[in-house]
């Protein structure tokens, strides 16, 4: 208690004294707002977690707001601890359904408060041995906790604190004179509310923040969002260079029809085809149209089974209809001079075929939110590869485009000691227990607005048909549907779970795409994610705008699937496949934009990061599904930066990590390439292993140099490079020089790489006799080129102003190339070593339970601003290397460097800072586990930067 009391006089002493002479500390007092880096919600579901209790004043709530604490508050019940919440009807703000919603949560307890102008926001959580407290504008709802501007400050107390006390007292006394929520109270509240609930909607806009929008039909009144403006933009472009083809790739929900009514009135054709698979969109397409286009009602038609509107000149119809003979062959060649393919993706079809080659318009749109296929069909191709745009999931709530959506990753029933997975049989599928459990999570996790409109994806056709005849015998309205129902039946099917006489539609696949139902508000996952394609098509079917409906609950019942690790992938939009990063964006509160919060009960994220720890994304087979299907998006083999640009396609580093280089790769894809000699082969190789991360980017600027003019001046090619603002100093220089005359590796890497890139005579630099003649092949050339474009695009994720670069991953043999040492030296680095006035120190942060007992220190994060830090094993503050450390760091000769990795098993480190030495913290110690403590120093170190809270929270992660 002692050490907690000066560390937060240290923390109130930088904080609110001098932040230049007060120490860092333990909890200090913290401006909390939100931007794009940081939000209100993570450091308060941080404080949530860990607590012991806790206690909650607002005036506002809402179901958004309680949608972003469900989770961790289900994750307390389960420890026991409890919390309590005053609020109030403060100008009626709060919806009946906010204290339905708060009712359900078995570990809170609610009061309102009658209190006049009450308008409060403060909410405590304590611990055993201190309270945190966050005091500020932030009500609790989704828009103040993850959008708005808002000013929170953040504070820890001990237990005697007096303005903790102030709060708590405050707070007791508002609620013994407060009424205790019910469900009477509600039925009471809810029959009040709907006389007053016009006049407070403007009042929940103002909260919100979310622009009111007056509708009428005024085609004038409709503009192009930003992205769409980019769009058309393009498309524009496109027409211009003589193209007559275009694919517009957009995320479900984010306006493609009104795209298209938008092009067709800035490219003013003279007569139109608009063709989707089914009549229903047909309807709704035709009808976006006329919102947007101001012309007679009879210029548009639809032409399909039940009508044939054939003389419109905006026509729409249905493949299935036109492709046929008889009616495709009543229209001339050139009827249309522009053509729109809704659901692009199928146009591998015949029935698509058959129309696309049958006319020639002066311009062709395709328009898909999903161009990837299982079936091999080239759809790029059909569009003469022509991408326009493309909007993906993530842009698109960056943007505000779609709906705010509340995910939540639950636990699959586990029964009998078994857990659903791709293996269960029907019988473990629709068991009473797994129906029973369902329920609860459905209940529990809501959704937005009174009335659920859910669709609910299921692994097979005859679980869908018993899963709906369970629900419908538990009280619910559900309906199956599957490929052999008829097309009408669908229809009214989605016309009575629009008109509230059904809640749920369960399906295995018929809604991933092409049906628009704006007013669902639940999507539930009752099955494995096959791709993170099929993720992301199931998830956009609740993602477009509605009014009513403030965000998508999303609900993902998650078994012990192979295939739970794609759930980050498809989240994130990150196609690295690489373990640490998948396992850290798991942990990022911040991963998503907007209101949008990513949720994971315990049980269900331990099982994701199973399957990330065994997945096998880069095994060959993975690998030339990814390779093949940008291959086809292309229309010719990818470059490598042609894979780094295509936000689809895999990363190109998953393919240099494992194969020597590219051309190695194209051989066992069975492209036919010209093969390398040995020179060409070890010098790619080299460039390939050394060069393309781009983490010093200055050898590749050498490199391109050389390639162009043969020879380069030293001195020169410095002051070029300082002068363009990158780092360069004689010893970065020399530092390059040794790289590629080899001179800096092992002899095990020499003897690998065999061959020098450079000479070096005097102050002039040239290509090495083997380099210059491994380029004499033009074909071998274009890999080099292409290499060294790739590396330099690497490059722009770290700051070429310094040596290295925060919050990015560094090996030991990376640290000592750019912090200039003559070799490398990291087979001999044991941790730490002081060297050149620089001392890296690199800490395994979890250590592996194989190591020996007696190295096991407890390396840690006090906070974000503290790591506690042993020596190596047997050396103490007495020790050579330990006495030198501390002797050059009090006489300023040496710059400490922290580097943390998660695990063994990453061979990087996360490179977070310089740091300072606590010196009052060091101490000689003995630690380990049991008989095998040993001899070592413990010390604090002080980051510069405190760890950025992605990284932060997941190496304090259990994982």
């Amino acid at each position: 208690m002692e050490h907690l009391q000066d560390n937060l006089l240290n923390a109130y002493e930088r904080g609110f004294i001098d932040r230049y002479t007060g120490k860092v500390s333990h909890h200090p007092p913290e401006l909390i707002i939100n931007s794009k880096d940081e939000n209100v919600l993570a450091p308060m579901l941080d404080a949530l977690e860990s607590c012991e209790s806790f206690v909650i004043s607002v005036a506002f709530i809402t179901e958004g707001g309680i949608a972003s604490l469900k989770t961790a508050l289900y994750e307390l019940n389960k420890r026991g601890v409890r919390g309590k919440i005053i609020t109030s009807t403060y100008l009626n703000f709060n919806k009946p359904k906010v204290f339905k919603e708060l009712l359900k949560i078995p570990n809170l307890d609610v009061k309102i408060t009658d209190q006049a102008g009450f308008h409060a926001k403060g909410y405590i959580f304590d611990n055993k041995s201190y309270s945190t407290m966050f005091i500020g504008s932030s009500n609790l709802t989704d828009a103040a906790l993850k959008k708005n501007y808002e000013y929170n400050l953040k504070l820890t107390s001990l237990d005697n604190g007096e303005v903790i006390q102030n709060f708590k007292e405050q707070f007791d006394s508002l609620w013994e004179n407060s009424t205790k929520l019910s469900e009477e109270w509600v039925r009471e509240y809810e029959s009040l509310y709907v006389e007053l609930d016009h006049d407070n909607k403007v009042l929940h806009l103002i909260e919100n923040k979310r622009p009111y929008r007056y509708t009428n039909n005024n085609p004038k009144e409709i503009t192009p969002n930003i992205m769409q403006q980019e769009a058309l933009e393009s498309l524009k472009n496109l027409r211009l260079t003589g193209e007559k083809k275009g694919l517009v790739v957009s995320a479900t929900g984010t306006g493609k029809t009104y795209l298209s009514a938008f092009d067709v009135k800035q490219a003013e054709p003279k007569r139109v085809l608009f063709i989707a698979h089914r009549e229903q969109i047909l309807h709704k397409s035709l009808q976006d149209y006329r919102d947007l286009i101001d012309l007679p009602p009879e210029q548009f038609g639809i032409y399909s089974g039940r009508a044939k509107d054939r003389n419109a000149k905006f026509l729409f119809a249905t493949v299935q209809t036109l492709s046929r003979q008889n009616h495709l062959y009543q229209f001339n060649h050139d009827d249309f001079d522009y053509i729109i393919i809704d659901e692009a993706h199928r146009s591998g079809a015949e029935t698509y075929n058959k129309i696309m080659n049958y006319f020639n318009p002066d311009f062709m749109l395709g328009m898909t939110a999903t161009p990837e296929r299982t079936d091999n069909t080239e759809i790029f191709s059909l569009f003469d590869y022509n991408i326009a745009y493309e909007i993906r999931l993530q842009k698109a709530l960056e943007a505000e485009i779609l709906s705010p959506f509340h995910y939540f990753g639950v636990t699959d029933l586990e029964h009998n000691g078994k857990t659903i997975s791709e293996d269960s049989v029907l019988t473990e599928l629709i068991h009473e227990d797994r129906i029973d459990h369902i329920i609860d999570k459905l209940y529990y996790y809501s959704h937005a607005g009174e009335k659920v409109r859910g669709l609910m994806f299921v692994s097979n056709r005859k679980e869908a048909k018993k899963l709906s005849d369970l629900l419908n015998d538990k009280g619910y309205k559900t309906k199956s549907l599957t490929g052999l129902d008829a097309q009408e039946d669908r229809e009214e099917a989605v016309r009575q779970l629009e008109n509230n006489r059904l809640d749920y539609l369960i399906t295995v696949d018929i809604f991933n795409e092409g049906v628009d139902i704006p007013s669902v508000n639940q999507v539930v996952m009752l099955r494995q994610t096959e791709s993170s394609i099929i993720f992301v098509q199931q998830l956009g079917r609740g993602l477009r705008k509605h009014p009513g409906k403030e965000f998508l609950t999303v609900i993902d019942f998650i078994g012990n699937y192979k295939n739970n690790y794609l759930i980050p992938v498809a989240l994130t939009g990150d196609k690295s496949f690489n373990k640490d990063i998948m396992r850290r964006n798991m942990m990022n509160r911040n991963m998503i934009s907007g209101e949008s919060t990513i949720n994971f009960e315990r049980i269900a994220q331990d099982r994701i990061f199973k399957s990330i720890s065994n997945n096998r994304a880069s095994d060959l087979v993975n690998l030339r599904r990814m390779y093949f299907y940008t291959k086809d998006k292309l229309g010719h083999i990818p470059s490598l930066v042609d894979l780094h640009n295509d936000q689809d396609a895999m990363s190109p580093m998953l393919v240099l990590n494992k194969f020597n280089h590219y051309p190695e790769f194209l051989g066992k894809m069975k492209e036919e390439i010209d093969s390398l000699t040995n020179g060409q082969d070890r010098i790619l190789t080299f460039l390939s292993k050394e060069i393309v991360d781009g983490k010093r980017v200055q050898e590749v600027f050498l490199l391109k140099e050389l390639l162009s003019k043969g020879t380069v001046n030293k001195p020169d090619f410095q002051l070029d490079i300082y002068e363009k603002g990158y780092y360069m100093t004689d010893e970065t220089m020399d530092s390059i020089l040794r790289m590629m005359t080899l001179e800096f590796y092992t002899s095990a890497s020499v003897k690998k790489y065999k061959y020098p890139l450079i000479e070096v005579e005097d102050s002039q630099i040239s290509l090495s006799k083997e380099f210059k003649d491994a380029l004499k092949d033009d074909y071998y050339e274009m890999f080099i080129n292409d290499l060294l474009n790739l590396a330099e695009l690497q490059s722009e994720q770290y700051n070429q102003q310094k040596p290295l670069t925060l919050n990015e991953k560094y090996s030991r043999k990376d640290v000592c190339r750019v912090m200039n040492w003559e070799k490398d030296e990291s087979s001999t680095m044991y941790g730490y070593k002081n060297k050149h006035n620089t001392v890296p120190i690199f800490i395994n942060y979890n250590k592996s339970k194989n190591i020996d007992e007696s190295v096991k220190y407890n390396d840690k994060f006090l906070d974000s601003h503290v790591f506690q830090w042993f020596t190596r094993k047997g050396t103490d503050l007495n020790s050579k290397i330990n006495r030198e450390i501390i002797r050059d760091y009090k006489n300023d000769d040496v710059t400490l460097y922290l580097f943390v990795k998660k695990d063994e098993e990453e061979v990087e480190h996360y490179y977070l800072g310089e740091v300072e030495i606590d010196l009052n913290s060091a101490e000689n110690v003995k630690d380990g586990i049991g008989n095998n403590r040993d001899k070592v120093a413990k010390m604090n170190f002080i980051l510069e930067n405190p760890v950025e809270y992605g990284i932060f929270r997941y190496f304090e992660s259990l994982t």
